[in-house]
C-alpha cells in the first residue's frame, strides 16, 4: 500500500529471464553498437510487456546497454552504491514508519472526526470528509496509497452504508489519497530531489498550495456528483462548538504536521531530522496519548516499513544504473535535438512531456518513472527556462494520475480492495475525479509563478 508496492502477483522469473537473455543476445548481434539506446528501449518495453517486474526490467535493459557499449558490469554495483549513498535517503523509511505509527496509533480516526464536524453536514458530506481527511493525513504519511488505505478504510464502508455507489466511494478515497504524494512531506518529491539535487524544503513548500487547491477542486466535483445523485448530507447547520471540540480532541494529530513541517521551514531541523522527529512523535502519541499502538501494531508498522524500503532500494539500485547509462549514451542531448524546433514554445514541450508521463504512468510505477525519465527530460526543460521546482511538482502531479489509471494504478487497487469491487468498476468511477488533476497540470504549464511563490518568499528566488 505504498508508492513503491507492486500490485501484480509474483510469478517465477527463471524461464522469463532465460528468454530475455536469448533475445538480448540476438539483438546485440543484429543492432550493433550504434543502436544502444534503441536496444535498451526495446528490451525495457519487451520485458515489462511479458510481466517482468519494473526493477528487473530496468536491470535487464541496463545489462543489454552495458554489453552493446562494452562497459564493465561493475557499473551496476557502482550505480547502486551511489543511489544508496545520499544521506537524505534515510528520510523515506523514517516518514513511512512515522505514517504507519500515526495510522496504527489512532490519528487517522481523529482527523476523520475533525473533517466530519467541518464538512459532514453538506451534500456528499462523507465524500467531502474523505477529501479533507486525506488532505490532513497527507501531511503525515508522505504516500498516496498509504493515505488512501488509512482514510479509505474508515470512510469507504461508511459511505457505502449511507447509500453511496461503491465505485464512487472508492474513487473518492483513491483520488483524494493521491494528495499524499503532493502535500508535504512527500516521498516522491524526496526522490525527485535526490535525482536532481533540487532543495527538498523548496519542493515541500511548493507542494503545499497545489495540494490544497487540488483538494478543493476534488471537493467541488464530489459535491456536484453527490448533489446530483442525492448522496448524504444531514441538512444540519454548521456549528463552531462541535468543530472546536473535535479539534481539541484531535489536537495531537493536528500538531504533527505543524511540528514536522514548521520545524523544517523555521530551520530548526533538516528534512532528515524532521523524519526522525516524526517517528518519535508518532510513537509517543500512539503509545501514551491515544494508546492505540499495541506491540502487535508496532511490529506491523516496522515490518511494513522494512518491506517497503527494501523494494525502494531495489528499485533505486537498478533504475539508477539505467539512468546513468541513459546519460552515458547522451540520450538527453538527442531529446533536446528532437525538440529543437519547439524551443520557442516551452508550454508545448511541457504538454508533450505531460502526455508522455501520463501514458507511461499507466504502466510504470512512480519511483522508476521519476528516476529514469527525469534524467532524460530535466536537462531539456531547464534549458527552456522552466523552474526546476515547478518541474518537480509537475512530475509528481503526473505520477498521481498514474496512481489512478489502470493497469498499475496502486491507489485504485487499494480502494477497490476496501470497497470490495473490481478494478474495472472503480476505474470507471474515478474518471470524473481525474478532471481536477488535468486542470492542475494545465495550470502548471501555462501559469506556474504561483507554485514558486512560497519557496521564493521563504528562501529567495532560485539562482
Amino acid at each position: 500500500m505504498s508508492d513503491m508496492s507492486n500490485p501484480k502477483p509474483r510469478t517465477s522469473l527463471a524461464p522469463v529471464l532465460v528468454l530475455v537473455a536469448m533475445i538480448i543476445g540476438v539483438m546485440v548481434a543484429v543492432l550493433g553498437g550504434a543502436n544502444g539506446p534503441i536496444l535498451m528501449a526495446v528490451v525495457f518495453v519487451f520485458t515489462m510487456a511479458i510481466g517482468v517486474p519494473i526493477p528487473f526490467a530496468a536491470g535487464i535493459a541496463t545489462v543489454a546497454g552495458l554489453i552493446i557499449a562494452d562497459i564493465p558490469m561493475t557499473l551496476m554495483a557502482q550505480a547502486a552504491w551511489t543511489a544508496f549513498e545520499p544521506f537524505p535517503l534515510v528520510t523515506i523509511p523514517l516518514f513511512i514508519l512515522a505514517g504507519q505509527l500515526m495510522e496504527q496509533g489512532g490519528m487517522s480516526e481523529k482527523l476523520v472526526n475533525i473533517a466530519q464536524k467541518l464538512v459532514g453536514a453538506y451534500k456528499g458530506g462523507l465524500g467531502l470528509v474523505t477529501v479533507v481527511a486525506c488532505m490532513f493525513f497527507a501531511a503525515l504519511s508522505g504516500s498516496g496509497p498509504a493515505t488512501t488505505a488509512a482514510i479509505g478504510s474508515i470512510t469507504i464502508p461508511a459511505m457505502q452504508a449511507e447509500g453511496y455507489r461503491s465505485r464512487f466511494a472508492g474513487a473518492i478515497a483513491a483520488s483524494a489519497g493521491a494528495l499524499g504524494s503532493m502535500i508535504p512531506p512527500s516521498n516522491l518529491l524526496i526522490i525527485f530531489a535526490l535525482v536532481t539535487d533540487v532543495s527538498i524544503p523548496r519542493l515541500f513548500l511548493a507542494g503545499i498550495v497545489p495540494g490544497i487547491v487540488l483538494g478543493l477542486m476534488l471537493m467541488v466535483v464530489v459535491f456536484v456528483i453527490s448533489a446530483k445523485n442525492g448522496y448524504g448530507g444531514t441538512g444540519e447547520k454548521f456549528r463552531w462548538g462541535p468543530l472546536l471540540a473535535a479539534f481539541w480532541e484531535g489536537k495531537w494529530a493536528v500538531m504533527a504536521p505543524v511540528i514536522i513541517l514548521g520545524g523544517i521551514y523555521a530551520g530548526i531541523f533538516t528534512p532528515s531530522e524532521a523524519a526522525g522527529v516524526a517517528v518519535a512523535y508518532g510513537l509517543f502519541v500512539g503509545m501514551f496519548i491515544y494508546r492505540g499502538l499495541t506491540w502487535a501494531k508496532l511490529f506491523h508498522a516496522f515490518k511494513f516499513t522494512a518491506i517497503v524500503i527494501g523494494s525502494v532500494l531495489f528499485i533505486l539500485g537498478s533504475t539508477k544504473a539505467f539512468g546513468q547509462l541513459v546519460t552515458l549514451f547522451d540520450i538527453p542531448s538527442s531529446v533536446l535535438a528532437l525538440f529543437q524546433g519547439l524551443v520557442d514554445y516551452p508550454w508545448l514541450v511541457m504538454l508533450l512531456i505531460g502526455v508522455f508521463y501520463i501514458i507511461v504512468g499507466m504502466w510504470l510505477e512512480s519511483i522508476p518513472q521519476i528516476i529514469i525519465f527525469t534524467a532524460v527530460f530535466y536537462p531539456l526543460v531547464t534549458s527552456l527556462g522552466v523552474d526546476p521546482v515547478v518541474f518537480g511538482i509537475f512530475t509528481v502531479m503526473t505520477c498521481e494520475i498514474g496512481f489512478l489509471t489502470p493497469p498499475i494504478g496502486v491507489n485504485l487497487f487499494v480502494a477497490a480492495r476496501i470497497s470490495k469491487i473490481s478494478i474495472e468498476e472503480i476505474s470507471v468511477g474515478v474518471l470524473p475525479l481525474l478532471i481536477p488533476y488535468v486542470l492542475m497540470i494545465l495550470l502548471l504549464v501555462f501559469y506556474s509563478d504561483w507554485v514558486t511563490y512560497l519557496p521564493n518568499l521563504v528562501y529567495g528566488p532560485t539562482r
